[in-house]
């Protein structure tokens, strides 16, 4: 009779290893396997791909222009600084209705700091966040240590924050901010590096963010291999890096042609790429999964629910209050009308960019897409002259049939077991 012999607590399983090389050699060429493979994410890039030469077409290139390009940047980063938040709010299964309600209110906090009390405009934005943080924490409280549903929670604070709004600008609007704050939304980059008739520091930020990126790609697909998870042949990874790269360097060339390296794109690129760190290296990023994805399981493997519950709620309060400064500075004063309806499209660029009605799945990478193709299609639909009802038809359209398509393929995959 032979006895097995249990592995000994400080022997670790070896981790596989892969060449370089073997990068070069690996992978499929079958388009339609790759695209089934995520059928979510490729769909989201070829429609934004899609939606982009549609309104090119429509606005005889007018959507493309340098100075176009430059303000869909400056109207809708705050959309997109919040949708950062709301992914990851979403993927663990919940909902906030109260994001637009937070953007008003640290944006009054600021004002009344910075234009009625005459403190200095970096006072205001520690205000600012601080408020949110706050809030953040009132609503993770109640959500993780009581139990409220978030969707409960956020609606009151939606009411809560909108009221406290009021109170704290007295119902009147403040303007305006001095001119250092009006830069963190509407301030610029130019003439770093000089350039005739162009910005080189804006070409310059392209070319590296082209290049970080063709970097992590190889990275990710070594890893892939070395888990033997399938990889598109090294010829297709090629073309789209280059793909990837002109779309990039265009973006960045028309940008360089207009007024140079917006700073609010500067706060946007930092908080993607940290968050998309937090979200994907992170265990705090695995957790938020595993909650949204079964939350028993999670549970059961030691994950400290309520802990990541709160400080998702916290993280939504820090976000909002970031959108909330850039939103003050853009409109350069405060309304106690401001950020209505914020929370909307922030669910709908989340949703759209691929994230599950459950729960368990998005990313921010994606939330971004999703954000961008609402904002190319209101840009594009404000050139046309559109009227502002048909343009609600359509985004609630999209917003459905976004929704419609992720049912689909849930239960595709359901019934594909």
């Amino acid at each position: 009779m032979t006895r097995t012999v249990p592995p000994q607590a400080d022997e670790t399983p070896a981790e596989p290893t892969v060449a370089p090389t073997a990068a070069l050699h690996t992978g499929t060429s079958d388009f339609r396997q790759l695209i089934s493979r995520n059928l979510r994410q490729s769909g989201i890039y070829v429609a934004f791909v899609a939606i982009v030469a549609l309104f090119a077409i429509l606005t005889d290139g007018t959507s493309l222009s340098p100075g176009n390009i430059t303000n869909i940047v400056l109207q809708y980063s705050y959309i997109l600084v919040l949708a950062i938040g709301m992914v990851i709010v979403i993927i663990a299964g919940h909902i906030d209705l109260s994001v637009g309600s937070v953007v008003a209110l640290t944006g009054a906090t600021s004002a009344v700091l910075v234009i009625q009390q005459g403190l200095p405009w970096w006072v205001g934005i520690i205000a600012a966040l601080a408020v949110g943080l706050a809030v953040g924490a009132w609503q993770g409280f109640w959500v993780a240590y009581v139990g409220i549903p978030a969707f409960i929670v956020t609606l009151a604070g939606m009411l809560l924050f909108r009221g406290l709004t009021l109170q704290v600008l007295d119902n009147i609007s403040l303007s305006p901010f001095p001119p250092q704050y009006q830069k963190v939304a509407s301030g610029f980059l130019n003439g770093l590096l000089g350039g005739n008739g162009y910005d080189a520091f804006t070409l310059l930020i392209g070319v590296v963010a082209v290049a970080g990126y063709a970097f992590s790609g190889f990275r990710t697909r070594l890893a892939r291999i070395r888990y033997q998870q399938p990889v598109e042949s090294f010829p297709l990874f090629v073309a789209r890096v280059v793909a990837v790269g002109l779309v990039v360097m265009y973006f960045a060339w028309q940008l360089a042609h207009a007024r140079g390296l917006p700073i609010v794109l500067i706060i946007l690129a930092v908080l993607i790429i940290a968050y998309g760190v937090i979200t994907n290296r992170s265990v705090f990023g695995r957790q938020v999964y595993a909650i949204g994805g079964n939350l028993s399981a999670a549970t059961l493997s030691g994950v400290k629910v309520r802990a990541v519950n709160f400080w998702i709620f916290v993280n939504m309060g820090f976000l909002s209050a970031v959108a909330g400064v850039i939103y003050s500075s853009r409109s350069n004063g405060a309304q106690p009308a401001a950020g209505n309806m914020f929370e909307l499209d922030a669910i709908a660029a989340a949703f759209i960019g691929g994230a599950a009605v459950t729960g368990g799945v998005g990313t921010v990478v994606g939330a971004m897409v999703g954000g961008l193709i609402m904002a190319v299609m209101s840009n594009g639909m404000q050139l046309m002259g559109v009227d502002q009802s048909i343009q609600s038809v359509v985004k609630g359209l999209v917003l459905l049939l976004a929704v419609a398509f992720d049912v689909y393929n849930k239960r595709r995959a359901g019934s594909s077991r």
